[in-house]
């Protein structure tokens, strides 16, 4: 959990609720304990931000927040944790996430949904054109960074190649569940050719049931209307409880062409696990999926 955003994230949500509550601006805020507005939003934002328990604790007293009271308490003990995290994450020697060693390769907009995924129990993905990156190979995943960028150097290809191999190592943890809901027609795009694609098919066929943490289902083109056809691609991730038994609510992931989106609302939540059910009740068991595969394979020369 060192590097870990997660504690951040949940004091920064507390904080912005509080301040929204006691209808207080972020400039407000900020001019109370002497931090610009801008440093505010990144701390409501669970960005890491210079600021002391006593500016956590002139912050709840502009906002009205009782002392004592079960909410004061909950914000330092989440504070705890972010110091504690700091502590480990100096003793270890690194206070960033081993992603950021690849912030040159990817989006920035990216790094925050890597942080996520760092830390994340249970993963739901639904990919209806490309599939995820935690089951690319590493020549689907060169024809496509090559298809945004042509002009790529040898050295930032192997750097992008380095960061997907890195983050396909938690699909080894047990501990951490993945669903894979892929539409058909992620199977049948064929970015880098036929042979990339049937070596692709290849290494789905070998994870398809070979891990208790891992279920690998697809949606055929011929399943009729379901919910996935209007959500199209997201991804729901879900967290462990913090240190202090606190609850870290779920995050939807939606990646677009021009940057990602974060929705953490409830009721959208509720909406994208309503469209997961949905997708599974039209998409194909793991053994159908397997045959399918098999199917597309053959016609791609494997």
């Amino acid at each position: 959990m060192v590097g870990s955003s997660l504690p951040r994230r949940a004091l920064g949500r507390r904080l912005r609720g509080f301040r929204m509550q006691a209808e207080k601006s972020q400039l407000a805020a900020g001019l109370h304990i002497e931090l610009s507005p801008q440093s505010i939003g990144r701390m409501e934002d669970g960005q890491k931000v210079k600021i002391c328990t006593a500016q956590i604790r002139d912050l709840l007293d502009f906002y009205e927040v009782p002392d004592p009271s079960r909410e004061r308490d909950e914000v330092f003990l989440l504070w705890q944790e972010v110091k504690d995290q700091q502590l480990a994450a100096k003793l270890a020697g690194t206070t960033k996430g081993w992603w950021q060693a690849y912030t040159d390769q990817y989006e920035p907009h990216f790094d925050h949904y890597l942080g996520l995924e760092a830390v994340a129990t249970h993963l739901t993905t639904h990919q209806v054109v490309l599939l995820p990156g935690l089951l690319q190979t590493a020549g689907y995943r060169r024809a496509v960074s090559l298809a945004g960028d042509p002009n790529l150097s040898a050295d930032a290809l192997e750097r992008r190649l380095e960061l997907a191999a890195h983050r396909q190592v938690r699909l080894v943890d047990p501990n951490f569940r993945v669903n894979f809901l892929l539409s058909e027609g992620a199977l049948r795009h064929t970015p880098g050719g036929h042979p990339v694609m049937a070596n692709q098919l290849n290494h789905i066929l070998e994870l398809i049931g070979s891990r208790p943490n891992l279920s690998i289902r697809t949606v055929p083109l011929d399943a009729g209307s379901h919910l996935g056809l209007l959500a199209q691609a997201f991804t729901l991730l879900e967290f462990p409880p913090l240190a202090s038994h606190l609850a870290e609510p779920p995050v939807v992931f939606v990646e677009g062409y021009e940057g990602g989106l974060y929705l953490e609302r409830t009721d959208m939540i509720e909406r994208h696990r309503r469209v997961i059910a949905d997708i599974q009740r039209v998409a194909l068991s793991e053994d159908d999926t397997k045959q399918l595969v098999q199917q597309i394979a053959k016609e791609y020369g494997a």
